[in-house]
């Protein structure tokens, strides 16, 4: 019988009510901070406080994990009325969502000058004695940059464990590996159980990615290692001596803040050094941020975390990670590319990329068709699955346009639909940006200009042709580096006043280990097997610096993380030997701090920085009063319920003792006046006694800048001496959203200890 409209609409109006109240019971993953010192008498330890603290909102709700290294509390599954109610318990100082990151996705040591600096870094046994924690997908624990020849025992401060599973067991660490753990709790409890037919539930890396990030940050020497005969030679980290620990904390479907604050937590109390995540989410406050606040605590015990800006860029203000104790790292290229060259039937060629290592398309010219025009589809031109005409594409080289799915995929559609081979062409969006692949059929990427006058040819041409000549591997390539277009940039959203990216590293086409499990290119009908990979992103600059920091951790054993981020940053250099700056690869221009930060690193350099901007936890509890973060919110990233923001003293972001500068002058409504900004900073002597002077440059389009720093030399008479200075930034009014950039350089003559400098009228 037909329902009449009133019963519909009352049927209607139940069923969204149904669906109101059973989202609103739905249970979701929270992390609950507990202030650590308020626990009630009653209770011996906290664990039975967080337990009862959970059941006293809800007799059914399920506890994940307890946190009592990184922070102090839980993580539950809990409706937003619990949420709410646990919120208001007395000892709670935050309750927030869970939050799913994502990852960030040789001749590297030579290009950064490691094979001819080893010699610098100490030979004894400190360096063996760094522990990098690397948070990603798992290890691959067979391959040999896990090699622990020459290594001693495991270190005895070490505290970590080889978690086993199906397909793990704790033969798989030895005195290189010496760590391996999952967590999956948060995951599971979004997702479900983890389908043990398509990942391991176990340490093991089914991706690739974490295997490719461990091993570039501190994988062994491995000789003759090459991907499928690209980048041949020898592959290392670049820290070879420090030890590795694995914590997957990233599953198919992302990586939950549940589960990395539980492996932060337990990589701090393991005893890692270094923590490398390769891994981000959107931008957020720092006492709302789990990797900020697991950061913030492992900081303060010492361990340097160094995490990936991201891959959002070219646009402005695209970071994660931007917390001043988190060290960020964006990606620049090498001077390694790997050439293969789209040759058309008008007698031109087109330079792209490829890693492309099957049989070659034939020395003959074949038919060349537009994807777009060889298709069923309205998106046809991008070669998505099922897009294109077999009976159109059999036999000839097809032109896709880059954008939605995945590069290798595109060409999988092309060889599934019986194309011969593909040229694959950057939009706008990409601009002249070439990554490498390692395709499943003959293919090159080719940047926007070369893909627009390919699609010239092709459609003023009655009988295009066109083959696919392949280059190999060419090193030499000028100008080197370049930062990537992919990666972030600033200005950061978080905190304006802080400078981020901190730095750039090599992240364009870096050859690592890679997963046994899957093909170089990540896709299921990918049938190869390979030892190492060669892959881009933000996710592989940041082990980059993490091993970096490592090595410097073993040289300098006494250096806090900001001593070695300050070093790092302080030493790397933003201009090629001809004195041109660092070039922007989505500009073509000159880079800025918001691209680049302080520049690209300088290991050599790093390793006798001179002076270093220092920095304490009590620093940094400063700069949380500056933002006027309540004193609940600084607890939940401090942990300490005591840490309170004197009235009578007067905080300042630009007060803290950072090693760049982030300028912001007020823009005046009458548009006239000069506007001065005071930033104060303390630099600590680490090598030999010496006098600093300085320069500071900075230009700004439709103004100028005048800057003054006081006192006009430092003389420093021994090793750990702190000497302060201030800089005076003078301008006139200018618009609102104008930038400058410059440089503050103190040098002896023999080191130079360099400051970026962004200048904003807001």
């Amino acid at each position: 019988m037909a329902m009449g409209w009133m019963s519909v609409l009352y049927f209607a109006a139940v069923l969204a009510a149904a669906c109101h109240v059973s989202a609103a019971e739905e249970r979701k993953t929270y992390i609950v901070h507990m202030a650590k010192s308020q626990m009630p008498a009653e209770f011996t330890e906290h664990g039975e406080w967080y337990g009862a603290s959970l059941r006293s909102v809800s007799d059914s709700a399920e506890l994940l994990y307890a946190y009592e290294t990184v922070t102090h509390g839980f993580s539950a599954r809990l409706t937003l009325a619990e949420a709410r109610a646990m919120a208001r318990r007395g000892g709670v100082l935050s309750v927030n969502p869970e939050v799913v990151y994502e990852l960030h996705t040789t001749r590297t040591p030579e290009f950064l000058g490691l094979d001819k600096q080893d010699g610098l870094f100490p030979a004894s046994n400190s360096g063996s004695d760094v522990v990098v924690g690397v948070l990603d997908t798992g290890v691959w624990p067979e391959r040999k940059s896990y090699d622990d020849t020459g290594f001693g025992p495991v270190p005895a401060m070490w505290k970590g464990t080889c978690q086993t599973g199906r397909d793990f067991n704790s033969s798989a660490c030895n005195r290189k590996l010496i760590g391996a753990r999952f967590f999956s709790r948060g995951y599971e409890a979004s997702m479900g159980p983890i389908d043990e037919s398509k990942e391991s539930k176990s340490p093991r890396d089914n991706d690739g990615h974490g295997t490719h990030t461990s091993s570039t940050a501190a994988g062994s020497p491995v000789e003759d290692a090459s991907l499928l005969g690209y980048a041949a030679g020898i592959a290392r980290g670049m820290s070879v001596r420090a030890r590795v620990a694995a914590y997957k904390v990233c599953w198919v479907g992302g990586c939950f803040s549940s589960d990395i604050l539980a492996a932060m937590d337990a990589a701090v109390a393991d005893g890692c050094h270094v923590l490398s995540l390769s891994l981000g989410g959107s931008s957020a406050d720092y006492f709302r941020d789990s990797v900020a606040i697991g950061a913030f605590s492992a900081m303060e015990r010492g361990v340097l975390v160094s995490c990936s800006a991201g891959n959002a860029g070219p646009g402005a203000s695209t970071l994660s990670n931007t917390a001043p104790w988190i060290t960020t790292v964006g990606a620049g290229t090498l001077d390694r590319d790997f050439p293969a060259y789209a040759v058309l039937g008008n007698g031109r060629n087109f330079s792209g990329v490829s890693l492309y290592s099957g049989k070659p398309l034939p020395n003959t010219l074949i038919p060349l068709v537009y994807a777009g025009n060889v298709t069923n589809s309205t998106n046809g031109n991008l070669c998505m699955p099922g897009s294109l005409v077999p009976e159109k594409v059999a036999g000839k080289v097809v032109l896709c346009d880059r954008g939605i799915n995945a590069r290798v995929q595109k060409g999988y559609v092309v060889k599934e639909a019986g194309g011969a081979g593909m040229v694959l062409a950057n939009t706008a969006a990409n601009g002249e940006e070439l990554v490498a692949d390692a395709h499943l059929l003959p293919a090159t990427g080719v940047g926007q200009k070369a893909g627009e006058a390919i699609k010239a040819y092709l459609f003023s041409n009655s009988n295009p042709t066109a083959t696919i000549v392949f280059g190999g591997t060419q090193v030499g390539v000028r100008p080197s580096p370049v930062v990537a277009a992919f990666s972030s940039r600033g200005p950061n959203l978080v905190t304006p006043e802080i400078l981020k990216p901190d730095l750039i590293a090599p992240g364009v086409n870096i050859l690592a280990g890679w997963t046994g499990a899957v093909g170089p290119t990540g896709l299921a009908v990918d049938p190869r097997r390979v030892e190492f990979n060669i892959i881009s992103g933000t996710s592989m600059s940041c082990p980059h610096v993490s091993g970096l920091a490592a090595l410097l951790k073993g040289a300098h054993p006494e250096w806090s993380p900001a001593a070695v981020r300050s070093a790092l940053m302080t030493t790397a250099y933003t201009a090629y030997p001809s004195g041109e700056g660092i070039l922007d690869v989505a500009t073509g221009k000159a880079a800025t701090p918001f691209d680049l930060g302080a520049g690209h690193v300088d290991p050599p350099r790093a390793l006798d920085p001179g002076l270093v901007y220092d920095l304490t936890t009590d620093d940094y509890v400063d700069f949380l009063c500056a933002l006027n973060y309540t004193s609940l919110q600084i607890a939940a990233v401090t942990k300490r319920a005591n840490d309170t923001c004197d009235g009578k003293k007067t905080y300042a972001v630009s007060a803290l003792n950072y090693p760049s500068f982030m300028v912001a002058f007020d823009t005046m409504k009458d548009g006239g006046g000069v506007t001065s900004v005071t930033h104060k900073r303390t630099l600590t002597n680490v090598g030999d006694p010496g006098t600093y002077k300085p320069t500071a440059t900075a230009t700004v389009d439709g103004g100028a800048v005048t800057i003054k720093v006081e006192p006009e030399e430092l003389s420093f008479k021994k090793g750990g001496e702190q000497l302060s200075y201030t800089v005076t930034f003078s301008a006139r009014s200018l618009p609102s959203g104008t930038t400058g950039f410059g440089r503050l350089v103190w040098s002896d003559g023999k080191h130079v200890v360099a400051s970026p400098i962004a200048l904003t009228w807001t």
